[in-house]
């Protein structure tokens, strides 16, 4: 399949490895995009846009990235903390007084950040999917549970219930939505294409997902906490299918954006808060990304020995990524990777899902790709 776009001579690699995933049929449509020390080196596209291949994926495609929505938020807390409107340190409670029920007024917004909070799903599960396009049911039901373990103490993946809490905090804070902050404060700056809250203007566009398969906690005990977590949202890869999904605003699993718009606005992680001339925060806040939050097996994604910083996963012994970099990826493989060392950010998103939680071997075999041109 032809591979479009722009991809400077160093990256060629990055090119055939897209090509190569598009060829096999790894792939049925799928965007690449690397910036290197500031200037986006790589821009590429390639496939369709449905698994019947009668539309092309375009330059402006956009598709739902899962949780690399999550790196979104993460950017929006850092920006509040350095404006000194949110205390990373502080407990949610300070914020959002309703929090403190059932023994969470020790739980702090680096909880939040770190998936370490204890609010891995809800204790009443969403009935119906549809729920979770009802921001008051969700966040009021989070504010009023107990915590499914000692916060602080450990991880356990918050697949969907994290854009809730951060979503919520940022409300409180700003005054407005998550969506709508981010729009204005940082889509809109860095002039990229990535939206928390689809308008109805933009669904030509979309590459609707295609689902692999399900993630449910099979073969756990029923009463584990992964599959409470990964049961009580009701959601599941058809969602993105619809439009009240894509309308929604569901900052941990429902943003819609491609390759160039990810890689653009994460590269403000790789320079160190500030990316393309435009600065989001200081240099100071950025380090506080590294800042180690948990470290050890996560409770829901079962078989990760994962290590979080403020928001992103860091290097650990099973993602060996380096010192200064940091990632995350998306239900069915979309992922971003920053590396402030090599000074590049590394973003896949396509539409073909695999079954695994957090990114698969095509994102990382892209990213291994862009690292070895960089190293040469």
């Amino acid at each position: 399949m032809a591979v479009e776009g722009i991809c400077s001579e160093r990256f060629e690699a990055v090119r055939d490895q897209l090509a190569s995933q598009l060829d096999s049929g790894a792939d049925v449509g799928a965007s690449v995009a690397v910036v290197h020390r500031g200037e986006l080196v790589v821009d590429l596209w390639g496939g369709t846009i449905t698994e019947e291949g009668n539309a092309p994926w375009q330059a402006d495609t956009l598709v739902n990235v899962w949780s690399t929505t999550k790196t979104m938020t993460f950017v929006v807390a850092l920006m509040l903390a350095d404006q000194g409107l949110l205390d990373l340190d502080a407990p949610v409670a300070r914020y959002w007084p309703a929090f403190a029920a059932n023994g969470k007024d020790g739980v702090l917004i680096r909880h939040l950040l770190s998936h370490t909070a204890g609010l891995s799903g809800w204790t009443e599960a969403l009935l119906d999917p549809k729920d979770a396009a009802d921001w008051e049911l969700c966040t009021s039901r989070l504010a009023a549970q107990a915590p499914w373990w000692e916060p602080g103490s450990r991880s356990g993946y918050h697949a969907v219930t994290q854009g809730y809490l951060i979503g919520e905090v940022v409300r409180r804070v700003t005054g407005t939505s998550i969506g709508n902050y981010f729009a204005a404060e940082v889509a809109a700056p860095l002039g990229a294409d990535f939206f928390i809250g689809l308008p109805a203007s933009e669904e030509h566009r979309v590459s609707v997902v295609i689902p692999g398969g399900p993630l449910d906690g099979a073969g756990q005990a029923e009463d584990s906490i992964a599959v409470r977590s990964l049961r009580s949202s009701n959601i599941d890869a058809t969602s993105p299918q619809h439009r009240w999904w894509r309308e929604a605003e569901i900052p941990a699993a429902n943003g819609h954006g491609n390759a160039r718009s990810v890689a653009t606005i994460q590269s403000v992680v790789t320079g160190r808060g500030e990316a393309f001339g435009v600065r989001l925060f200081s240099e100071t806040t950025a380090e506080r990304i590294f800042e180690t939050q948990a470290s050890g097996p996560d409770l829901v994604l079962s078989g990760f020995d994962l290590r979080f910083g403020m928001g992103y996963g860091l290097s650990s012994p099973m993602i060996p990524i380096g010192d200064r970099s940091c990632f995350w990826g998306g239900y069915g493989g979309s992922i971003v990777v920053m590396d402030q060392d090599a000074e590049l950010t590394v973003a896949y998103m396509m539409n073909k899902m695999a079954p695994s939680l957090i990114g698969d071997l095509r994102g990382f075999g892209l990213v291994l790709a862009a690292a070895a041109a960089v190293a040469s």
